[in-house]
C-alpha cells in the first residue's frame, strides 16, 4: 500500500492509481481537483450552504479594487495562493494597495501568476484541524483538535501556518457538524481521508478555509496517540477492507497538548501532568512559619 504525505503525491498518485502495483486508498480524482483548489472549494461549500469565507479569485491585479469593495466592510481581508500548503503566500491585507504589491512581489520574484491569488473575508477566531476517515460516503472516525501556536509563524508575513507549533484536543462538535458537511457537499461517496481545517468567524462560528484531501495533516501524532483509536491504523483497515468496529464516530478526548520545534520529536502530554512536581511555595511558607 502506498500513502502519500503531499498535495503532490496525492494528484500524481490518483492519477496512476489504475496502473499502480500496490493498493491505494484515494478519493475520487474529481474530488482531489476540487479540494485542492481552494477558491473553488469556497464557492462549493458556499453553494450548499456549508459556512466558508466570502472569496473572490483574482484575474489581474487591476480589479483588485473593485473585489476590495466587494468584501468590505471587513477591516482585514486575506490574500492568499489558491493552491499549495503551508499558507504559501498568505498574508493578513487591509488596502488595495498591499494586496497589489503583495501579488506582484510574487508574480515577478516566485513566478506565481496573479491569476493563482484570492482574496477572501479575515476569520478572526479560533483555528481548528478537524480529520476524518471515510467508506463509502460515511464518516468512520472523526478527531478535532485546536491550533494554538504556529511552526515558524514568526517568520512569516502572516504570522500563522497551516503547521501547528502547539496543538490541542478539543471537544467542539460544531467543528465536526461544519466538516462532515463539507465533505458531504464535496463527495457523497467520500473515501479515504480528508482533513479539514477550519476557522472561527467574528460570531464564532466555524468555517472550513481548507480541506486536505486523500492525506493527513502534519498533525497526525495528536490523533493517532490520543482517544481509543489510532488514526493511521485505522485508515491502513480501512484501506484493506477489513472490518472496523467504531461506535462512536466522534472520538473525543479533551486537554491533550502536541508540542513540535525544530531538531526535536512531537511531545505529547496531558494538562494535568503540567502540575506534577510543582509545590505551592505559599503553602511550605506557611507550614515554616508555624
Amino acid at each position: 500500500m502506498v500513502i502519500p504525505t503531499t498535495d503532490d503525491d496525492v494528484l500524481m498518485i490518483a492519477s496512476l492509481r489504475e496502473t499502480l502495483s500496490c493498493r491505494v486508498f484515494l478519493p475520487r480524482s474529481e474530488t482531489i481537483a476540487l479540494c485542492q483548489d481552494k477558491y473553488a472549494l469556497a464557492k462549493a461549500l458556499r453553494r450548499c450552504g456549508v459556512p466558508a469565507p466570502a472569496t473572490y479569485a483574482v484575474s489581474n491585479l487591476g480589479e483588485v479594487d473593485a473585489l476590495f469593495r466587494c468584501l468590505v466592510p471587513s477591516q482585514r481581508l486575506w490574500c492568499r495562493a489558491r493552491r499549495g500548503t503551508g499558507s504559501v503566500a498568505a498574508i493578513p491585507v487591509r488596502t488595495a494597495a498591499q494586496t497589489q504589491a503583495w501579488i506582484s512581489y510574487w508574480e515577478e520574484m516566485r513566478g506565481l501568476p496573479s491569476t493563482e491569488f484570492m482574496l477572501s473575508d479575515y476569520l478572526p477566531g479560533r483555528d481548528f484541524a478537524c480529520q476524518t476517515l471515510w467508506r463509502d460516503g460515511a464518516p468512520v472516525l472523526v478527531k478535532t483538535s485546536e491550533r494554538l501556536s504556529y511552526f515558524g509563524g514568526r517568520n512569516t508575513p502572516s504570522g500563522t501556518s497551516s503547521i501547528g507549533g502547539l496543538h490541542k484536543t478539543v471537544n467542539v462538535p460544531r467543528v465536526v457538524d461544519t466538516s462532515l458537511a463539507a465533505v458531504r457537499a464535496v463527495d457523497p461517496t467520500a473515501a479515504g481521508a480528508f482533513s479539514v481545517d477550519l476557522k472561527e468567524d467574528a460570531d464564532g462560528r466555524p468555517c472550513v478555509t481548507e480541506i486536505n484531501v486523500g492525506r493527513f495533516l502534519t498533525g497526525t501524532p495528536i490523533f493517532d496517540l490520543t482517544g481509543r483509536h489510532n488514526m493511521s491504523e485505522t485508515y491502513v483497515r480501512l484501506a484493506f477492507g477489513e472490518p472496523v468496529d467504531i461506535q462512536c464516530v466522534y472520538d473525543v478526548v479533551e486537554d491533550y497538548y502536541m508540542v513540535r520545534d525544530l531538531d526535536a520529536l512531537p511531545d505529547i502530554f496531558h494538562a494535568d501532568s503540567l502540575r506534577e512536581g510543582i509545590e505551592d511555595a505559599r503553602a511550605m511558607g506557611a507550614v515554616s512559619r508555624t
